[in-house]
């Protein structure tokens, strides 16, 4: 009897990967874990992926992929500043600040590639993928302070017993952007 190759196998252990590290942080996620968490045999790890760091770097990988494409999502149809203002606010609000597992994700992210090198483009990844919707109406010094102002208001929005207001972080986005005479 010929052996069946599960074709998604590889996929859901990544996913798991990404949710174990949300939940449990780099430091509790292990092959032993995932494949718990997968109900795949121990094995398939060591047959899918040369180790741990593999196995994270796909985790993370896959990590700023959903960040992109949230990102690229919520700019597709921004027409001016004001509306990318609009995108901006919603992306921090109903993006980031609903699904609690993007702060965590990205905050283990920044954790690894602060001392491992190779996970550093996958943080460059994420960072693009803001700075690139937000350059389409903003020049780069606008956009990049945008940019930086979304990684501090999400940490706010996430930990702070009195984070911004809407109107709060309008009226800050406008300022930043120079639009404030609007």
């Amino acid at each position: 009897m010929a052996r069946q190759v599960d074709a998604g196998r590889r996929d859901r252990i990544i996913d798991a990967a990404v949710d174990c590290i949300a939940e449990q942080g780099v430091a509790g996620t292990s092959h032993r874990v995932v494949a718990k968490r997968t109900g795949v045999p121990l094995g398939s790890m060591t047959y899918h992926f040369s180790g741990i760091d593999e196995l994270l770097y796909e985790a993370f990988h896959r990590f700023t992929q959903r960040i992109r494409d949230i990102v690229q999502k919520r700019f597709q149809h921004t027409e001016d500043p004001v509306d990318a203002i609009d995108a901006v606010i919603s992306l921090i609000y109903d993006d980031f600040g609903v699904d609690q597992s993007i702060y965590h994700l990205t905050y283990e992210l920044y954790a690894i590639a602060s001392h491992r090198a190779e996970f550093r483009p996958l943080v460059h990844e994420m960072i693009d993928a803001g700075f690139t919707a937000l350059r389409a109406h903003f020049d780069e010094e606008t956009a990049r302070a945008i940019n930086t102002y979304i990684e501090g208001a999400s940490t706010h929005l996430t930990l702070d017993t009195r984070p911004q207001t809407v109107d709060q972080m309008r009226h800050a986005l406008r300022r930043l952007a120079g639009l404030d005479a609007l």
